[in-house]
């Protein structure tokens, strides 16, 4: 067997790089197969984490080993399974600029996407760090993948694009851990050529955590991390200057006034009170540890400090080991917020969330599409747009109003000389119809708006503005896809502008009258969209609360003159924009329509001061505008992983450190955002008692991979603020956890202590709050995967979920419920037999979830079913041998808990 560089004690080759990010690709592409398929092959380098370190070289070096042994892992789960893996075929192979043997084999690849009938692959849409072989055949088993002597081949995606026009093709860019042989080649060393792309695993984590482990920083950026390496237990506590003083002042003042508002029993206020009179010390770093047991509401006391925190311009950024934790600690603060806004969106443009936007799946999350960072960049660029943007629609309306006669002097001319206009102009009067908004086409009239009342910015007109055109912009669910809709659209309106078609096909000339409101009204509704976009996403200390009030201002005054324009006559018209261009301050000797004359005015005066007193950046490109949003943010929220996006951003000033959900999180990826510059204070919110963050070795685990920067703070005796009242479970359900688990310390709220909360979804004794069966003649058996699973059990689940449905039905109940299992042979069984009958069921208002005890952390349901699975003579339950595991199992039922257990 051919032993690897790092077997050969080359730990030089491991510890440096002249690319940080890629030196552990390189420890990767050095494995022969029989490398990644020997379990032992990091062993005896992989040495267990302390709980305290000599120096910060001695910190960040001790989790090198076990993430490569970790990676190694993660390899040779996939390899085991790689009849079933993700496969894509490769069309053609090119060397891309940047190839530069023997390491940087750079190689551009167009593949095309495989179908999955069939078989049981999933079709495969390429992602930057997947880590992918390259094969001649699909491969059936490891040797497939290895079918020439020495022929292993892997490569790392570095970039995905997808083809807009066909989405059935993907190009993506690779390093190759082999020179790749191309097909004039092949008769010569009687090779096969590459045809698939198989999918292996997804490294961007390991590869941000490396990047972090070898980054080197300076002292100056290591002061946070130098705290967390103290074994003082005091580094959490309050500065005895500052806090008193803080406390009080917060105490007293109208954020406190707030913060009570949000009713929060007295240890979740006295958590946000305590971080916040903290955060006002600069001469101290503190280290928060906040301890939120099962349903004591840890959600929402986060998102009351980050409220908070932005209330105080703390500049902060929020981090979770998962998307699905990041979406929910966003959604609880932004319900928060938007409640707060005087002015409807605006403050928007200070809150950040960004990641992987089809992980999330954002294009579902309507309430979080506004603050996604992509979205906004999208949004923006339209805005920022030189020569269709803000600028130019604000001066286009401008000169239809100064000096319109001109504008159809020129209309005209260019009839006459039958010459085609440019593409956006055809849309000016093509996309909107003959009456311009489709809106104004209709025969009932709306109600005459008083002018004087516009200058109320809470009057119901704006509102329902910027309602509608937010719903317009979110109504488009692909919207990535919506410049290639805009290209489309557009050669649609190819067409010259000497009128409209008539239904015989004969273009008609638009009169002065008809051009004016043509022309009005696409403008008026591009300004609409301009002005709700940029106040909803630009960040507050780029516009102003004086512009955003203007412009507020101007939407009225726009809507009134789009009325008015519907009934008046030529005359009138051409008279009133005339006199509404006087300089004077009042419109001397005009006889005419005086309102109308007067609305322009408003409006020509607003556009005027628009112009001169407020400006937009100078670059439109989405790259530069992510980068000026994330810059100019208050508020970002995103997976620890992602943060690595601020170091390549150079993101400073960012004072404080939210992790939520910090116990699951691996105190090694924690170190990605604790490196970020200018951080002061850290709060982690989280439980030890529950599971920690999955490790794949049992090598890297036994290391103490998985735990916790939480944890390992609790270990060492750091004081923790305890989240002391339970508003999940029924008091028989949360006794035994509170006492096995928490040492009696949570106290059951009134809520759940109350009748009503007592229900019955089932009749007979056995169907109270918490319950056991012995599910006789079942036997636990193993699957394809060596992972159990127990038919009978599965019978049982489909008859209690079945009976369940029918009494929700019966009683018109809304009933939730939740069947975990350990095992994921069970969950799949599980799934297979009640998924599809059920799948329809939540209109009914009945649900049913089916996952692992991991996958149903942070769950909950109002009935949940364990599904034990495991059958022996002497009743033993392997996951019940893991405390934090059967703390997570119990206590995610709110009113109903049931355990199926097999005796034999």
């Amino acid at each position: 067997m051919q032993s690897s560089a790092l077997l050969k004690g080359e730990e030089e080759q491991v510890m440096q790089s002249s690319s940080q990010g890629e030196s552990l690709i390189r420890v990767v592409f050095s494995w022969s197969i029989q490398d990644v398929l020997n379990r032992d092959l990091c062993k005896e380098k992989v040495k267990k984490i302390p709980k305290e370190f000599l120096s910060t070289s001695h910190y960040v070096n001790s989790f090198v080993f076990p993430l490569i042994e970790e990676t190694h892992a993660d390899l040779y789960s996939s390899l085991t399974m790689v009849s079933k893996a993700s496969t894509v075929e490769i069309l053609a192979i090119s060397i891309t600029e940047g190839y530069n043997p023997p390491y940087d084999l750079l190689y551009n690849i167009e593949m095309q996407k495989l179908g999955v009938s069939g078989n049981d692959r999933e079709m495969y849409e390429p992602e930057t760090g997947d880590l992918i072989a390259l094969t001649d055949i699909r491969p059936t088993c490891i040797d497939d993948l290895n079918r020439h002597n020495g022929s292993y081949l892997i490569a790392l995606v570095q970039k995905a694009r997808k083809n807009i026009r066909d989405e059935s093709f993907d190009e993506i860019q690779i390093l190759s851990s082999k020179p790749i042989e191309f097909e004039q080649n092949i008769q010569k060393n009687k090779k096969r050529t590459i045809r698939f792309a198989v999918f292996l695993i997804n490294m961007t984590t390991n590869l941000r955590i490396w990047k972090a482990l070898k980054s080197g920083l300076g002292d100056k950026d290591m002061n946070i991390i130098k705290k967390v390496l103290q074994a003082d237990s005091t580094v959490g506590e309050n500065c005895t200057v500052c806090f008193p003083r803080e406390k009080y002042s917060i105490d007293v003042s109208s954020l406190g006034a707030v913060i009570r508002s949000f009713s929060l029993n007295n240890s979740q206020e006295e958590v946000v009170l305590n971080c916040i009179a903290a955060r006002e010390c600069y001469h101290k770093n503190i280290v928060k540890l906040i301890w939120g047991p099962p349903g004591t509401g840890k959600t929402k006391t986060v998102g009351s400090l980050l409220y908070a925190l932005l209330k105080r311009n703390c500049r902060t950024l929020t981090c979770a080991p998962t998307n699905v934790a990041v979406l929910e600690v966003t959604t609880r603060f932004l319900r928060l917020v938007m409640d707060s806004f005087e002015y409807n969106t605006y403050g928007l443009g200070d809150i950040v969330l960004f990641g992987n936007g089809e992980r999330m799946k954002i294009d579902d999350r309507d309430d979080l599409l506004d603050v996604f960072l992509d979205y906004r960049a999208h949004i923006l660029s339209e805005c920022f747009a030189p020569l269709s943007g803000w600028r130019h629609c604000l001066q286009s309306m401008i000169c239809l109003l100064e000096d319109p006669e001109q504008l159809y002097h020129d209309y005209l001319k260019i009839q006459e000389k039958d010459d085609e206009i440019d593409d956006h102009d055809n849309i000016e009067v093509q996309g909107e119809g003959l009456l311009g908004d489709g809106n104004l086409q209709s025969n009932k009239r709306k109600e005459d708006i008083n002018a004087q009342d516009l200058k109320n910015p809470n009057q119901s007109i704006w509102r329902r503005i910027i309602t509608q055109t937010l719903k317009e912009n979110k109504s488009k669910k692909k919207w990535k896809d919506k410049v290639q809709c805009h290209m489309d659209n557009q050669s649609k309106y190819v067409k010259t502008e000497k009128g409209f078609p008539s239904e015989d096909g004969e273009i008609k000339k638009l009169t002065f009258l008809d051009f004016i409101k043509q022309k009005y009204n696409f403008l008026r509704k591009k300004m609409v969209t301009f002005i709700v976009n940029m106040y909803t996403h630009l960040p507050t200390c780029f516009i102003s609360l004086q512009v955003v009030r203007k412009m507020i201002k101007l939407l009225g005054w726009l809507e009134c003159l789009a009325t008015m324009l519907r009934s008046v006559s030529v005359t009138d018209l051409k008279e009133a924009l005339s006199a509404s261009g006087d300089k004077g301050n009042t419109v001397s000797g005009y006889t005419g329509n005086f309102k109308l004359c007067m609305t322009v005015r408003e409006c020509l005066q607003i556009l005027l001061s628009l112009r001169d007193t407020f400006s937009l950046p100078d670059f439109f490109h989405e790259y530069a505008i992510k980068r000026f949003c994330l810059r100019n943010a208050r508020m970002l929220f995103c997976t620890a992983s992602s943060s690595a996006k601020l170091h390549e951003e150079a993101i400073d000033r960012l004072e404080m450190l939210v992790i939520d959900e910090a116990a699951q999180l691996k105190e090694c990826e924690s170190i990605i955002p604790l490196q970020l510059p200018g951080l002061h204070h850290i709060v982690l919110i989280g439980d030890e008692c529950q599971l920690p963050a999955m490790v794949r070795s049992k090598i890297s685990e036994k290391a103490g991979f998985g735990r916790s920067l939480f944890e390992r703070l609790v270990l060492l005796g750091h004081q923790k603020c305890l989240l002391n009242v339970q508003y999940r479970m029924h008091p028989s359900i949360s006794l035994f956890p509170n006492k096995e688990f928490y040492n009696n310390q949570i106290l059951d709220s009134p809520i759940v202590k109350e009748r009503s909360y007592e229900k019955c979804f089932l009749p007979g004794n056995m169907y109270g709050a918490y319950s056991f069966m012995n599910v006789a003649y079942g036997q636990d058996e193993f699957d394809d995967g060596h992972s159990r699973k127990n038919m009978v059990e599965v019978a049982v689940i489909d008859k209690m979920v079945a009976n369940l449905f029918k009494e929700s039905i019966a009683k018109k109940q809304r009933v939730s419920v939740g069947v975990i299992s350990p095992y994921k042979a069970q969950v799949f069984a599980i799934q297979e037999k009640l998924e599809k009958t059920y799948s329809m069921a939540a209109e009914n208002d009945f649900s049913v979830s089916i996952r692992s005890v991991d996958g149903f952390q942070g769950g909950e349901e109002d009935v949940i079913i364990i599904s034990t699975v495991r059958s022996n003579e002497i009743g033993s339950v392997g996951f019940l041998s893991n405390p934090q595991r059967t703390n997570v199992a119990l206590t995610r039922a709110s009113c109903f808990l049931h355990l199926g257990i097999a005796f034999g």
